[in-house]
């Protein structure tokens, strides 16, 4: 198995939290400006998050330790929000928002 997580494995996790099947818990202290640190069951990401828009995945770390980054995912041309539906972005700005 790689140790490397796909954008479609992160965003994967995204939609699940989306629609509610994983519970999604924002951290109470944010990484940097514009960036948040959250947990969808095991999984730790950090999302750039800035005036209520979701706008791309700086990173994600697995239960197993294995993790993705902005940099390569955008070497193979896409980033785990990029694969999200409209519905599931809008449902994911709007927990974030909420807890946040």
């Amino acid at each position: 198995m790689s140790s490397f997580l796909s954008a479609r494995e992160v965003c994967q996790r995204l939609r699940d939290a989306a629609l509610g099947v994983l519970a999604l818990k924002v951290f109470e202290a944010p990484a940097e400006a514009g960036l948040v640190a959250i947990d969808i069951e095991g999984w730790y990401l950090v999302l750039d998050f800035e005036g209520q828009r979701l706008h791309h995945c700086e990173f994600a770390c697995d239960g197993d330790g294995r993790e993705g980054a902005l940099e390569t995912w955008q070497r193979y041309g896409t980033d785990p929000v990029s694969l999200l539906s409209t519905w599931e972005l809008a449902h994911i700005e709007k927990l974030l928002a909420e807890r946040g």
